[in-house]
């Protein structure tokens, strides 16, 4: 534990020296922003109580769907071209203690950042009586938490497989893209094979409990599951580099 500690505390602090960092955070407040101004406008033009989960949609996508492949390309790959990570396989320590260190880095930063984002809802339930529904705001942000995590993992993961940066950052776009929409083909399908693309989903295993104010443990076992998928393949990934 105290390697992936101390990988981790040093992959969350190198966030803080990279200028991508702050224009994704920028960019998140930014445009969050902007969006949670507007629907405040529209709520006291229109005497409308402004529905604070449209305003996490935007966070979702394409703000951590966009955010996650960018800073997560580095987090192996660069290792990988750099050389250092010949030097991180000869000291003591093990594989998994890197990926899931490199995961766990990542995951923190984007949890600062989603923590942070409590400030919108805090304003809106100042400004509504009687507030806001914070039972669904909490579901809403596990369920941000849950797929942030899942989306980590298989960046580090990607990241593990090439020197690239950019091929890196192109595969997680694409790996992210497939488990958004694959679920698309299902309404052309019935039974099992439904069945099975739509139980493969991002979208479903958040949109359809997480979103609505419900929490499932189906829902939960799935980003949890595939945060263990993204983690154990990426510890394979580096595990096959000691014996190139």
């Amino acid at each position: 534990m105290r390697n992936i500690w101390t990988i981790a505390k040093k992959e969350y602090a190198s966030f803080f020296h990279s200028p991508i960092a702050y224009v994704v955070g920028f960019v998140v407040f930014l445009v969050m922003g902007i969006y949670f101004t507007y629907s405040i406008n529209y709520g006291i033009t229109n005497n409308y109580v402004p529905e604070y989960t449209y305003i996490l949609d935007i966070l979702i996508f394409p703000l951590i769907f966009l955010a996650i492949p960018v800073l997560t390309m580095k987090t192996l790959s660069e290792e990988n071209k750099s050389g250092t990570l010949e030097l991180l396989l000869t000291a003591p320590v093990r594989d998994y203690e890197l990926v899931v260190g490199k995961w766990l880095g990542t995951f923190l930063f984007f949890l600062s950042l989603i923590l942070l984002t409590w400030f919108f809802p805090l304003v809106l339930n100042f400004m509504v009586d009687p507030g806001i529904d914070q039972s669904r705001i909490l579901a809403n942000y596990i369920g941000i938490t849950l797929m942030a995590s899942a989306m980590t993992a298989i960046g580090v993961y990607i990241s593990s497989l090439f020197k690239n940066t950019i091929a890196a950052l192109v595969a997680s776009l694409g790996a992210l893209l497939l488990l958004w929409l694959i679920a698309a083909p299902s309404q052309f399908m019935t039974g099992a094979a439904a069945e099975i693309f739509t139980n493969l989903s991002i979208t479903q295993h958040y949109y359809n409990s997480f979103r609505s104010g419900m929490i499932d443990l189906l829902d939960i076992s799935y980003f949890v599951s595939l945060t263990v998928l993204g983690l154990f393949l990426g510890t394979r990934s580096i595990e096959s580099k000691r014996w190139r």
